[in-house]
């Protein structure tokens, strides 16, 4: 993995992408900043669920609200995140935190995909239908997995420090 990430930090795109300023500081504010869309969009989802926000609505409505948002950023997330993997991939490949939250990133990606789709749907047109205390767990746990992607995504820069010993880069 490591002479892959050489040669790909050698290429012309990457090279480009690095010895232009401006770029990396931009990819990076536009990965946030839909890091914040999803994670909002997924707590809006879980406080439907567990029945804190918007209990009067059908969840299909509070779904249909917030999902086009979670999936958009997702979208973008991915496009300059992986530009940024382009840009940087000795880092990137050499760190834990960067194997972790795309981990995280697959097993919350998948947990959105099964509720949506395992949804009967009476729970999506029903203002008074309830969910049951393991979809709820499941939601929740799906916010806190969010939350560690994002503690995830900043600990990329900070891996030997927060790893020590446990680090890729040791």
């Amino acid at each position: 993995m490591h002479e892959f990430a050489e040669w790909l930090q050698a290429t012309s795109v990457s090279v480009t992408i690095q010895s232009v300023a401006w770029i990396i500081p931009l990819l990076q504010s536009i990965h946030i900043l839909m890091i914040g869309v999803v994670f909002v969009s997924s707590l809006m989802i879980t406080l439907r669920v567990v029945g804190r926000v918007r209990a009067d609505e059908p969840f299909g409505v509070v779904w249909d609200r917030f999902a086009p948002w979670m999936w958009g950023g997702l979208v973008v997330m991915a496009a300059t995140g992986l530009t940024l993997i382009v840009a940087e991939p000795i880092r990137e490949f050499t760190a834990l935190s960067f194997w972790l939250k795309m981990t995280l990133l697959v097993i919350g990606i998948t947990s959105i995909l099964i509720f949506g789709r395992t949804l009967r749907p009476e729970a999506r047109t029903s203002a008074t239908a309830e969910f049951s205390a393991g979809r709820k767990a499941a939601a929740v746990a799906t916010v806190v997995l969010w939350l560690a992607i994002v503690f995830l995504g900043r600990a990329i820069a900070y891996d030997v420090e927060v790893w020590g010993s446990l680090s890729l880069h040791a």
